[in-house]
């Protein structure tokens, strides 16, 4: 068996090493263009930002080590220009050399990756304008940074932010551009919020709903454009607007890509051509939810799908079920995770969902260090079963979204989210988990227990019918901040002051996170009253208007 691979780092290096411990004979041969076949392309950010100080640690698995213990043939700087599907072989070139041959194959797996996208404006070819790919831009900007005093970042997904980061920790002034409304445009606005806020504390610059229209030397500088009229400048511009998958080999060959240009495959990572394989960022795969085409770029599905193509090869009936998007980011001390969908998602694929907001303490609150953290969870109004999460805070966030991760890997319901049973001790978290709450309110919700209205009523003004809004917080935090026109008595003596409440109108209530604005819901509908309770309290409130920009 001769398995001809092109492209290492995630899914390809993967995929090699799958198909050596399945079989010690086969001739496995992995073409590299880059100058190292397995390297951490996560950690680029952080090597650029000194976190990581060592550029060796970035190399996971050296060339020597793959020849030496898997016996790979491993060839980097070298690329395949061509596949000929019907004599099975590729045309290959030596980048260093200019050589060029022909390799044949029995079973050929496509892992290029994907390409960082370059928008077409004047000055995007300028000498200190970078994307972020591989150790050799890397290694440019290591270099650049250190020489620098301003940056900006154009785009506010995962790498921009890593980016702008790493930048602020080089000492560089930096503004982030993007086009959206919201950073990390994933997530739903009003969930990352707060980090905006928070990124903008530690001295970014945040140009939301805006984008660069030119960059332009000035003199040693250069003028970023902005469409909204301003000029930034800058040292050095990292463009970071998202990628697109590396498909030239595929579509010249004539397999078949999707809408977005990813290269379509089985279940068994196959693409058109029983022979061939693909897999990682340039593929297209379906969705594990509701089995859309899907592409994300992400490195654990990509390591899967390496191991799953090696699997088939050999009569392995491995399948590959799906990627359900779960993904984290960290800027400075605050995370923000994913997994499922957004609402967003729900609502352009028209699937109906419900949605819960909790805002728990990381652990138990009586231990020195609890923090704070906000979950975002969407699920079906039918059966309670998991559509998605989101997960925002300093601490545990990781924790919580991977359980939540496996909960809609095992098809769970809210119902299962109530009766987990999660590790507790007072440092690492609460008898009543987080996920445990995100559970009960959830399901108190679909029980009619809990009759739930969110914060996006409080900011409609236009609408017809205005509730009753009731503040059950004490007095002190009313004072503080609360929602125009709402009426304040605290839930601890809402029983002896229910005649100052109509009966003639709706009512909803509201406290800081929703656990005292859900008793009072409850003292209420047992007094006969119509009312709701705002999901996630004033706190969720005060994210949503800052989303929205009030």
């Amino acid at each position: 068996m001769k398995i001809v691979i092109v492209g290492a780092v995630a899914g390809g290096a993967s995929a090699a090493a799958r198909a050596r411990r399945l079989d010690e004979d086969a001739e496995i041969i992995l073409f590299e263009r880059g100058e190292a076949p397995s390297f951490a392309n996560c950690g680029l950010p952080y090597f650029i930002g000194g976190v990581i100080q060592q550029r060796a640690s970035l190399l996971v698995a050296p060339k020597q080590q793959l020849e030496d213990r898997y016996r790979l043939d491993v060839r980097t700087r070298t690329e395949v220009t061509a596949i000929d599907r019907d004599k099975k072989i590729v045309n290959v070139q030596d980048l260093e050399t200019g050589n060029k041959y022909q390799q044949e194959y029995d079973k050929l797996i496509l892992s290029p990756g994907a390409t960082p996208l370059r928008p077409p404006i004047p000055g995007a070819d300028l000498p200190g304008v970078f994307t972020l790919r591989d150790l050799r831009d890397a290694d440019r900007l290591h270099k650049k940074v250190r020489e620098a005093k301003h940056a900006v970042v154009i785009g506010a997904g995962f790498i921009g932010l890593e980016m702008a980061e790493n930048l602020v920790h080089q000492g560089l002034k930096t503004t982030v551009v993007e086009l959206a409304d919201q950073i990390l445009p994933p997530w739903d606005a009003e969930m990352v919020a707060p980090v905006a806020e928070y990124l903008q504390g530690k001295g970014i610059a945040l140009k939301l709903s805006d984008a660069a229209e030119a960059i332009e030397e000035d003199g040693t500088s250069m003028q970023v454009r902005l469409r909204s009229g301003e000029q930034v400048a800058a040292d050095l511009v990292v463009m970071s607007v998202g990628v697109r998958p590396e498909n030239t080999l595929a579509v010249a060959a004539g397999l078949a890509v999707g809408p977005r240009g990813g290269i379509q495959v089985n279940r068994h990572m196959q693409t058109t051509d029983d022979d061939i394989y693909a897999v990682g960022d340039a593929v297209e795969v379906r969705h594990f939810i509701d089995d859309s085409p899907i592409q994300i770029p992400l490195g654990g599905p990509a390591n899967r799908q390496g191991r799953i193509a090696a699997d088939h090869i050999f009569g392995r009936n491995s399948t590959y079920r799906g990627t359900q998007g779960t993904a984290i980011v960290g800027v400075f001390d605050m995370v923000a995770a994913m997994t499922g969908h957004s609402e967003k998602a729900l609502l352009a694929a028209k699937h109906p969902y419900l949605k819960a907001y909790v805002h728990p303490k990381d652990h138990a609150g009586y231990y020195p260090g609890a923090e704070s953290l906000s979950i975002k969870l969407l699920f079906s109004p039918d059966d309670g079963k998991i559509s998605g999460a989101q997960a925002v805070g300093r601490k545990g966030v990781d924790k919580r979204i991977d359980v939540l991760a496996v909960a809609i890997q095992a098809g769970m319901t809210v119902y299962d989210l109530e009766e987990m049973e999660l590790a507790y001790a007072p440092q690492f978290g609460s008898a009543k988990d987080p996920v445990n709450m995100a559970g009960f309110v959830a399901a108190g919700m679909l029980r009619g227990d809990h009759p739930m209205e969110h914060a996006e009523l409080l900011l409609d003004n236009d609408s017809d019918q205005k509730p009753f809004i009731l503040d059950v917080r004490s007095p002190a935090e009313f004072k503080a901040g609360h929602v125009p026109g709402a009426v304040n008595i605290s839930v601890d003596v809402l029983r002896n002051r229910l005649d100052e409440l109509p009966r003639d109108q709706p009512i909803v209530t509201y406290c800081k996170i929703g656990m005292r604005g859900y008793l009072a819901t409850r003292i209420l509908m047992q007094r006969g009253f119509t009312v709701s309770n705002i999901g996630g309290g004033y706190t969720t409130y005060q994210a949503m208007a800052l989303s929205k920009g009030f």
